[in-house]
């Protein structure tokens, strides 16, 4: 398969499932993000920060159609983006990846990258709505989650080519992932901030989060296993 078409196969399977991430946050994220950011401004206006005014109002939600129109497109460039990378590695996994088509290769990758740089991050950072998290510590906290996944990440490339050399006891490359990302979880400084928000939409923000995310990694390795199996395919027909 000629590298620019496999490239162009990745970008167009990101931009789809992007665009379906986007569409799911759309559904089920952002009643909660409506619920959070009105906690918000009940707040500012109790402190006088801002005056409940019909002018406010009309600013406000001009704001949110804006925000809420750009999700389907934030969707599709995230997730045109995530894939780039999953195609990357791909590239350099795929015969190494248990025996099978493309779509249960790139379902396993998916997979793999899913627990590694999202699931293990997320149960150590989860996601939280607006109302949660002091401005000053948006960087720290930034910098916390970013440096996880980065480790995450890392640490499963290095426990990789660890896998590749053993031959009879392949399973110690996963214990000693499990082993390095647990010591990693508990080195890690906490979330700096306290939540103060009601804990039913707290949960319910992050649930709805991890779903949509959860959502994107499976149609990625879906559709991207299904573009290289029926390119391979029509390639064969024509050879």
């Amino acid at each position: 398969m000629k590298i620019g078409l496999f490239i162009a196969i990745v970008l167009i399977s990101g931009c789809f499932a992007g665009l379906i991430h986007g569409g799911l946050n759309l559904a089920i994220v952002e009643p909660y993000l409506d619920q959070a950011i009105a906690i918000e401004n009940q707040s500012l206006f109790a402190t006088g920060e801002e005056k409940d005014t019909p002018e406010f109002w009309v600013e406000y939600n001009s704001y949110r159609v804006w925000q809420k129109g750009g999700q389907i497109l934030a969707g599709a460039i995230l997730g045109t983006s995530i894939a780039a990378l999953v195609g990357i590695v791909f590239l350099f996994t795929r015969n190494v990846l248990p025996n099978g088509n493309n779509v249960k290769k790139t379902l396993i990758l998916s997979g793999l990258m899913w627990f590694s740089i999202f699931v293990i991050p997320f149960l150590k950072y989860p996601a939280n709505p607006p109302t949660v998290g002091e401005t000053e510590t948006v960087v720290l906290r930034s910098i916390l989650f970013l440096t996880f996944i980065a480790i995450s990440g890392l640490g499963a490339v290095g426990f990789y080519q660890i896998y590749k050399r053993l031959q009879n006891r392949k399973i110690l490359a996963f214990v000693g992932y499990a082993a390095f990302i647990s010591a990693v979880f508990f080195i890690m400084p906490e979330n700096p901030d306290e939540i103060t928000a009601p804990m039913e939409l707290v949960d319910g923000f992050r649930g709805a989060s991890f779903v949509a995310v959860t959502v994107y990694w499976l149609t990625l390795g879906l559709i991207l296993g299904g573009f290289i199996e029926k390119l391979q395919e029509r390639l064969k027909l024509k050879s």
